[in-house]
C-alpha cells in the first residue's frame, strides 16, 4: 500500500490549478489543504478538487499553523516567495516552491543557508529538470561536447499581450517581466545542464512601461569562469512558444529543441558534423507534482534545488543591472560557486 502524503497548495491561480491537477493524478498524494487571498480562486479550487471549507485559509501561515501537512507548494507571486518559504523551512514542512525561487539575491543566499540547515527539503519548480532531452544532455555532456565553449539558448512567447493587468506585470509582485518569468527557466536550463560557473553579463532589454521595469525582450551575453560564452534571448512579445538551447565543445555538440509546452527534442552533432537522436526512453519523465511527492515520501534527492536557482536568481538580477546601467556587471555568486 503506497503511504499518503499530505499536501497544501499556497497560490490557487493559474499555475497553483496546475499542480493541483498534477497532485490529484498522483497515487498516495492528499490534497489537504489551500490557501489564497482570493476568496473566489480559493473557492473553485477547493470545489475541484474536493478540499472542505475548514481546510481552507486566507493565509499562508495561517494554514502551516493549523494543518498536520507533509508538504507545500508555493504557486504564489515571486515576491512572495522568499517570506512563505522560510515559513515552511521553519515548521519542517518539505516544500515545492515555484520559480524564480525569490527576487533578491541577498534572499536567495539566506534560502540556501536555512534549507541546508532545515530539517525539511527545498525543491524548486524547475521542471525541465525533469525533461529527458535536458537530462540526457547534461549527463553525456563531457562526452558529447567536452567543455562547453559556445551556447546559444531562445524562448519565444506572446507573453506581454497575455499578461497585462496581470501581477506577472507588476514589478513589485514580479520582479520584473518576461525574463524573470519564462526567461527564469532558460537561465535554469543554461546554468544546470552545462554547470558553468557565470562571472559578468551585458544586457540589453526593450521595455513595456515607462519606469522601465517590465521587460518585454531582453537580449543577454554571459561569460563563464572556463571562457565559454553563451548569448541568451527571450522575446514575449511574439505570436507562438518556441524554445531552443545549443551547445558547442571541441568533441561536438547538441540541440534541445520544441515549441509550445510539450516535451522537448534533442540531438547530437559530432566533430565530423554528423547528426543523430539518441534515444530518451530510458530517463522517465515525472510531473513536477510526482517528484514533488517523491521527496516528501521517500526524501529523494530534489530535481531543481536551491543552489541552482540562486545562480538563476544572480544572472537575472545582473542583467537587470546591466539593462538600465549600460554596462557589463559581474555576477557574484559569493561562497556558493
Amino acid at each position: 500500500m503506497v503511504e499518503t502524503v499530505r499536501i497544501g497548495v499556497t497560490g490557487t491561480g493559474g499555475l497553483g490549478t496546475h499542480v493541483l491537477r498534477e497532485l490529484d493524478e498522483v497515487d498516495g498524494a492528499e490534497i489537504a489543504a489551500l490557501a489564497d487571498i482570493s476568496r473566489e480562486s480559493l473557492s473553485r479550487a477547493a470545489e475541484t478538487f474536493g478540499v472542505a471549507d475548514d481546510h481552507c485559509y486566507d493565509d499562508h501561515v495561517a494554514m502551516l499553523d493549523a494543518e498536520d501537512l507533509d508538504g507545500v507548494v508555493i504557486a504564489t507571486p515571486h515576491a512572495l516567495h522568499y517570506e512563505q518559504t522560510v515559513a515552511a523551512l521553519d515548521r519542517g514542512v518539505d516544500t515545492l516552491c515555484e520559480k524564480p525561487l525569490c527576487i533578491d539575491l541577498d534572499r536567495a543566499r539566506d534560502l540556501v543557508r536555512r534549507s541546508d540547515e532545515a530539517d525539511a527539503t527545498l525543491m524548486v519548480g524547475y521542471q525541465r529538470h525533469l525533461m529527458p532531452a535536458y537530462r540526457r544532455a547534461r549527463d553525456e555532456l563531457e562526452i558529447q561536447t567536452g567543455d562547453p565553449q559556445f551556447i546559444t539558448a531562445e524562448v519565444t512567447q506572446d507573453w506581454i499581450a497575455n499578461q497585462r493587468g496581470s501581477w506577472r506585470s507588476n514589478p513589485d509582485l514580479s520582479g520584473g517581466g518576461q525574463l524573470y518569468d519564462t526567461g527564469s527557466h532558460l537561465l535554469d536550463v543554461v546554468l544546470w545542464t552545462t554547470n558553468l560557473v557565470p562571472v559578468s553579463v551585458n544586457a540589453q532589454m526593450l521595455f513595456a512601461d515607462d519606469e522601465r521595469r517590465v521587460d518585454k525582450q531582453a537580449a543577454l551575453d554571459i561569460q563563464f569562469d572556463n571562457g565559454a560564452v553563451a548569448t541568451v534571448a527571450v522575446s514575449g512579445d511574439v505570436p507562438t512558444v518556441r524554445e531552443h538551447f545549443h551547445v558547442w565543445g571541441p568533441e561536438g555538440g547538441f540541440y534541445v529543441e520544441g515549441d509550445d509546452w510539450s516535451t522537448r527534442d534533442l540531438t547530437y552533432i559530432d566533430a565530423d558534423g554528423e547528426e543523430s537522436e539518441p534515444p530518451l526512453d530510458a530517463y522517465d519523465a515525472p510531473t513536477k507534482a510526482a517528484a514533488f511527492v517523491r521527496v516528501v515520501r521517500d526524501d529523494a534527492e530534489p530535481p531543481a534545488k536551491p543552489r541552482d536557482a540562486l545562480k538563476v536568481t544572480a544572472v537575472t538580477e545582473a542583467a537587470y543591472e546591466s539593462a538600465t546601467t549600460g554596462r557589463r556587471v559581474d555576477i557574484d555568486l559569493g561562497d556558493f560557486e
